[in-house]
């Protein structure tokens, strides 16, 4: 898959190897089933018709650039280097990762057809029913087609994807995030809600009270779900492995601690992990986190967490 970069206004070395283009178009945060609906349709037309398959999407989101006080995006479900994994999965010969800055947010929905769209040799368009572009969000779908058809472009509106009669959407995966509820997200992301992140040194309290964990430090600004105790599979070099998960800011031992730290027990798992990738997938909620009055009665717990994950690991 190759992955190339545009800047508003386009230049001729950004254009040099352009070639006709099924392209689907969004941002894709969560590339959850409703936007993989729309890049299959996407890669399945470009198939048929001899076209490259490719996707534009926008970086950072415009939420990040423009400030707007209402759900500033200070995390992302899937942010880009993930993004990009999950295209390439779905078949994407071409990425288009649009910089969005002030320059390209002033761009009208006719210059997007007739700067950027035009001359990527984009035959086909591809998009949501709800898309938006342009300035200040002025043109949706209608406008997109209304402006492409002049151009020779095509044009393609998917529909909502429904999952028990309501939208599959990235704020829906949020909300089910917030609410402990992994197994809803997954199913509407298609796939466990993961986290990736370095190995980092800890405060090494966990092997001396018999549970050593892996202090995960993400790799970007994900999603933080509800706090607390989580069954999970951990992926390291690309093998899984089942585990626990504390997301939390450990309250037996800190007053305050000014984010939540992810720590992963994995099971039978015995090698060091400092400094290596590890993928957190979350499967099940098992508790809230909260504080214990003493060690001992820290470690029950932590063992009842561990045989309760590993009797919902054996069933997922």
């Amino acid at each position: 898959m190759k992955i190339i970069s545009l800047h508003y206004p386009l230049t001729a070395g950004e254009l040099e190897d352009a070639e006709p283009t099924t392209i689907a178009i969004g941002h894709f945060d969560g590339v959850h089933r409703g936007h993989q609906n729309v890049i299959l349709t996407a890669v399945e037309s470009a198939r048929d018709s001899g076209a490259k398959a490719a996707v534009m999407t926008f970086h950072p989101h415009p939420k990040e650039v423009l400030g707007h006080s209402a759900g500033q995006y200070v995390s992302a479900l899937t942010p880009l280097a993930d993004k990009l994994e999950c295209f390439e999965r779905l078949g994407v010969d071409i990425v288009f990762v649009v910089q969005f800055d002030l320059a390209f947010a002033a761009v009208s929905p006719s210059m997007f057809v007739h700067d950027i769209l035009r001359p990527l040799q984009v035959g086909r368009v591809v998009v949501g029913f709800d898309f938006a572009f342009g300035a200040k969000g002025a043109g949706n779908a209608s406008v997109m087609r209304e402006l492409c058809e002049p151009q020779a472009i095509e044009v393609s509106v998917i529909e909502p994807f429904l999952l028990d009669g309501e939208k599959v959407s990235s704020t829906r995966i949020r909300a089910m995030l917030a609410e402990g509820k992994p197994q809803v997200a997954a199913e509407l992301i298609g796939a466990p809600y993961a986290v990736r992140g370095t190995v980092v040194q800890g405060e090494g309290r966990g092997r001396t009270i018999g549970y050593p964990t892996a202090n995960v430090q993400p790799s970007a600004s994900y999603v933080v779900p509800k706090i607390g105790v989580y069954a999970i599979r951990a992926e390291v070099d690309g093998q899984l492995y089942d585990a626990v998960l504390n997301i939390g800011v450990k309250p037996t031992f800190h007053e305050h601690l000014p984010e939540p730290v992810f720590e992963a027990h994995l099971f039978d798992f015995h090698e060091s992990l400092y400094g290596k990738t590890v993928t957190l997938r979350l499967i099940a909620f098992l508790r809230a986190e909260r504080k214990f009055e003493s060690i001992d009665a820290l470690i029950a717990q932590i063992k009842a967490d561990a045989e309760e994950a590993r009797s919902i690991l054996i069933s997922n």
